[in-house]
């Protein structure tokens, strides 16, 4: 049975997929490659992937756990998103060296940042474990026979089809990141909250790090000795551009899918859970944007802050308009009673469906609880920086230090802090199921006469409030202050959730045979394994679409499209000076094109490869593995593409890579950066 599953899983990988749907593992997308050469592909398998030899996989990188990174110089040059940087020069910040507002350049490799904390890991190799697990083989067995192969190594195993198959995983990690360049925020994230997901776009969303090494090319801690690490391989930079209809590939770490769910499920996301959390994001984000406004210390400080809660918030809601256009709970109804009765004479799959229904039922609430209370008393920072500093204090637990309180207070203000307890405990009590509420907490809460009056209280007696308050106080102390308080009765309430409703244990289960179910039911569907950040292969082509009735979207903006929307008086908008007497001067150099009709500088480009967060950072690739531009977003009518890609209307969006050129050379003066990369 076991081989018999193999080979169906072999013979659907060869099936053509849907358009441009798939989200590819490298190490088989041999399968894939008929299809990919059909649509441009000019290279070979083994420059996609290779443990014999340097391919494209040694060159593209996790970057910190959350974005994709790609190495684009032989002295370890990384490229990756303004966004996903963001956190970085944020921490780099301050009122008077604003390199969010302003820009960072590093004139030469002394003025290049460390940040701590910051890494990036490159895919050593991967391999199926599947059969090494089902004969006895431990997970922990196998991830500590890998990792003895190399300096710094880590490894995991990730299940693929939900268990079908496992993979194991086995990176490099480098800790010495350090901050090379940035443009200022009105062009790595022009448009704001306001263009987010959106287009036609116009957005430089890019950054620039370099990986450091020991003198042995090795990953090593920060240190002055290290010096910029060898990769095997980097990426070679097109600047001949691409034009619609050209080939694209993705090469990154895409975070979470759920192609695979059933109606139940997306009735979940769709009625229960994006609803509410639109809900509690927008009342955060008023609190914010109004404190930051009023404040350019706080713009600075929450700048990060808002731009992560911003970032979903707008997400969701494009998702639940795309389920509802596309219909997607009706598809899947329709798609579930043709499999019903398949399934209805084999007995190995007639009760999956109601299995699979029983388990959401009897765990939607769970998660959905868990879900409240990450996105309410979850987020509030007054508890966090109490148990940060009693951590600190205590003998046996020394994972916290007092560089990490410094940082934590840095970007933490305490009127702020103090607004959004208000709203999110009032949030939390509003959503709350019934019977499900805190007793303590409620307690507590009607002891000092209700939610802003204990608010009040909290936040004039806490010492956690700033960091000089708590600098004198001993552990007794802090194991009595009302912020610990707080924390000791929510924390048993909260657990780290699962990344969607699907991943619950009870639920999980029941996918395991649904997929191997499925597989059989439908043999002309091609299956992929759904994203959990590791290394995939995604591929189309550059695109426009049909936004609505007879208005076509095509698939490029330009530097004339940004100059229309400057706008001096709205912050999102308001380009560097700089850049407007470039523009006034024309003076675009060597990365001037001629596209329709006029002279100027190739902005943002669309395409049709399935991408999703996690994809932030990727290389887009043109068929000679070249890079021609940088993802960064989907349109907002497409971030349904997590549980159904609609062919028609689902593009990524990225930044042309000549735009990325244009602006290190003519707005940072940093073309010394140019210079080592290799461009054709």
């Amino acid at each position: 049975m076991k081989r018999l599953l193999l080979t169906v899983f072999a013979t659907l990988m060869l099936l053509p997929a849907v358009a441009d749907e798939g989200m590819w593992l490298p190490s088989l997308i041999s399968s894939r490659m008929k299809d990919m050469r059909l649509k441009g592909f000019k290279l070979t398998t083994e420059d996609i992937y290779s443990i014999n030899k340097a391919s494209m996989k040694d060159a593209v990188v996790l970057f910190g756990g959350f974005c994709t990174g790609e190495i684009i110089s032989e002295e370890g040059l990384v490229l990756t998103n303004h966004h996903c940087g963001y956190d970085a020069i944020q921490s780099h910040s301050a009122v008077e060296h604003d390199y969010l507002t302003n820009g960072f350049w590093a004139r030469n490799r002394q003025e290049e940042l460390p940040n701590e904390g910051l890494w990036v890991r490159i895919l050593v190799r991967m391999e199926e474990v599947t059969d090494r697990l089902a004969a006895g083989a431990t997970r922990e067995e196998l991830i500590a026979e890998a990792v003895k192969e190399g300096k710094n190594y880590r490894a995991t195993i990730e299940q693929m089809y939900y268990g079908n198959q496992q993979f194991l995983f086995l990176y490099q990690q480098f800790d010495d990141v350090r901050l090379v360049g940035a443009p200022p925020s009105s062009i790595g994230k022009f448009g704001g909250d306001t263009d987010n997901w959106i287009w036609p776009r116009h957005t430089g969303d890019f950054s620039l790090f370099r990986i450091y090494a020991d003198q042995n090319n090795e990953p090593a801690a920060y240190s002055t000795e290290n010096v910029p690490y060898r990769p095997k391989r980097h990426f070679t930079v097109s600047t001949r551009g691409i034009d619609e209809g050209d080939f694209t590939m993705i090469y990154g770490f895409p975070g979470n899918t759920q192609q695979y769910i059933t109606s139940d499920a997306v009735k979940y996301v769709q009625h229960r859970s994006d609803p509410m959390k639109i809900d509690l994001r927008t009342r955060r984000l008023e609190i914010i944007g109004k404190a930051q406004e009023a404040d350019p210390k706080v713009r600075i400080q929450y700048a990060a802050k808002h731009a992560n809660i911003a970032n979903a918030w707008k997400k969701w809601q494009g998702e639940v308009m795309g389920l509802e256009r596309l219909k997607t709970i009706e598809k899947k109804e329709a798609y579930e009673a043709r499999f019903r009765a398949w399934a209805a004479d084999k007995a190995e799959y007639a009760h999956l469906l109601d299995s699979l229904e029983a388990a959401y039922a009897s765990t939607a609430d769970w998660y959905y609880m868990q879900e409240l209370r990450n996105e309410t008393i979850g987020t509030i920072e007054l508890w966090k920086g109490a148990f940060m500093r009693l951590s600190a204090l205590q003998s046996d637990n020394k994972q916290i230090t007092p560089a990490q309180i410094e940082t934590f207070y840095k970007d933490y203000d305490a009127e702020v802090d103090k607004q959004l307890t208000v709203a999110v405990l009032k949030g939390f009590e509003e959503y709350c199921l019934e019977g499900a509420y805190p007793a303590k907490l409620k307690t507590l809460i009607e002891k000092h006469g209700g939610v802003e009056s204990y608010v009040e209280y909290l936040y004039r007696e806490s010492r956690a409030t700033s960091l000089e308050k708590g600098l004198e106080a001993n552990e007794e102390q802090w194991k009595s202050d009302p912020a610990l308080e707080l924390y000791l009765i929510i924390q048993p309430e909260m657990c780290r959730i699962p990344r969607n409703l699907s991943n619950v244990e009870a639920i999980e289960k029941w996918f395991r045979p649904y997929l191997k179910a499925l597989m059989e039911f439908d043999p002309q569907r091609a299956f992929f394994p759904d994203a959990n950040m590791t290394l995939r292969v995604s591929y189309g082509a550059v695109a426009g679409y049909e936004y609505a009735d007879g208005e076509y979207h095509i698939p490029h903006t330009t530097l004339d499209g940004i100059i229309a929307k400057d706008n001096p008086a709205i912050y999102d908008y308001d380009i560097p000076q700089s850049l407007r007497e470039v523009y006034a001067a024309k003076d675009y150099g060597r990365w001037a094109v001629e596209m329709e009709g006029k002279r100027t500088v190739p902005v943002c480009i669309l395409a049709t490869n399935h991408t999703t967060g996690g994809n932030s950072g990727s290389p887009i690739l043109n068929g000679r593995g070249e890079l021609v531009g940088l993802n960064f977003d989907r349109t907002w009518r497409s971030t349904m593409s997590d549980i159904a890609f609609d062919p028609t209307i689902c593009r990524n969006i990225g930044v042309d890579i000549r735009y990325v050129l244009f602006v290190i050379d003519k707005i940072g003066g940093a073309s010394y950066l140019i210079d080592e990369m290799t461009l054709k």
